[in-house]
């Protein structure tokens, strides 16, 4: 069964020759602000107000129902007309909207100690932020990439998923600040990914981490580069990581499934934002889309790769190929431990100040990554 959301008629104003002559900029400051206020109000919502203010019109798909936070917030952006990431076809616009978003939740300080770092990399110096393991003990370290379809995000924008991962899950993470499309092209942000798991596994011990006990992980772009950058360990013959951790990952450029139809709009993440996000950053590349850089479902053998931990969401047009890239893993021999939270949107772990079912799925992930790492 299927139900739209719901539609919020009254909270849009019907348009006018006056309103479309406001200049965008006041537009989208208005959107922001909106939704800034927005963020901060929805975690001190009572579940029961929650249900009034979505009329009791639960949205249910694929047997699951959609997170009644998840479905306040979503009625919410379309209310001011916002409908996915990407902001009037815009970089440094949809940038600054997602900053803007991510760094307004507030919320209670997560206080781990932190260090700005600059590694070398294939084409200059990469920034990078260390937060380091709670009681200086030594620990695995995770080399996290942030998500934001290779063109928007960066450290700030996951700086509070950084530093919840680091306290809960008791290891050092190493978030690394990729080169971004459409500035620069793939594989740019894949050298400077794999050079940064590189430069990590050989300097662990400065780092106060454990050697040779190094994991790789992102959510969304940053679950594709951290499966790509496992791939290039293999082939390179060298250090691997112990574990891949990847969070509502794309793993096929050329796909076209059931999900991507589904979800292609309404739910933050949208198949136009796919597509223009892709297309910024193959863009000049000469790569194609099945290559295995950027497709990692693509690549000719899935045999002696790490173990993974996968987790993908019910209302995500990603979903299907992160449950494939999962299968594919295991027929190729590799362990795997797949979740699938059948509640939440693509982008939930950025969305855990939220509380509701993200703040939980986000709470349980960072759980089974310790226990996983507690293992290799």
């Amino acid at each position: 069964m299927t139900k739209s959301l719901p539609g919020t008629p009254d909270l849009q104003p019907e348009a006018t020759p006056e309103a479309t002559c406001v200049p965008m900029r006041w537009t989208r400051r208005i959107q922001s602000t909106v939704t800034g206020a927005g963020v901060k109000v929805i975690p001190w919502i009572p579940a029961p107000a929650k249900r009034l203010l979505t009329r009791g019109r639960s949205v249910v798909i694929d047997g699951n129902t959609l997170d009644p936070t998840l479905q306040l917030m979503l009625s919410g952006m379309r209310a001011v007309g916002l409908d996915g990431l990407v902001i009037d076809d815009d970089p440094a616009a949809s940038r600054a909207t997602m900053r803007e978003s991510l760094l307004g939740f507030g919320g209670p300080q997560i206080h781990v100690e932190v260090e700005e770092l600059t590694l070398p990399g294939p084409a200059g110096d990469i920034r990078a932020r260390h937060y380091r393991a709670p009681g200086g003990v030594a620990a695995p370290l995770l080399v996290f990439y942030h998500g934001g379809g290779w063109v928007i995000g960066d450290l700030d924008t996951h700086d509070a998923v950084c530093r919840l991962t680091c306290r809960d899950a008791g290891i050092h993470v190493l978030s690394v600040d990729y080169r971004l499309a459409p500035e620069h092209h793939a594989p740019a942000g894949i050298d400077d990914a794999f050079a940064a798991f590189m430069w990590a596994y050989a300097h662990a011990d400065e780092l106060g981490a454990v050697p040779g006990r190094i994991a790789v992980g992102g959510d969304s772009a940053g679950g594709n580069l951290a499966a790509v950058v496992c791939q290039l360990a293999k082939h390179s013959g060298g250090p691997a990581p112990v574990l891949q951790w990847l969070i509502y990952p794309r793993t096929d450029f050329t796909a076209q499934t059931r999900s991507l139809s589904l979800f292609a709009r309404g739910f933050l993440l949208t198949k136009r934002d796919i597509d223009w996000f892709q297309a910024k950053y193959l863009r000049g590349s000469g790569i194609d889309p099945t290559d295995p850089r950027v497709s990692p479902l693509r690549a000719e053998s899935l045999s002696g790769l790490p173990p993974a931990l996968i987790v993908v969401a019910g209302f995500d047009p990603l979903r299907d190929e992160g449950e494939q890239y999962a299968a594919a893993l295991r027929a190729a021999g590799t362990a795997v431990d797949l979740r699938c939270e059948g509640s939440l949107t693509h982008g939930f772990l950025n969305l855990f100040p939220l509380g509701g079912a993200s703040a939980t799925a986000t709470s349980e992930l960072i759980s089974a990554l310790r226990a996983h790492l507690s293992r290799v």
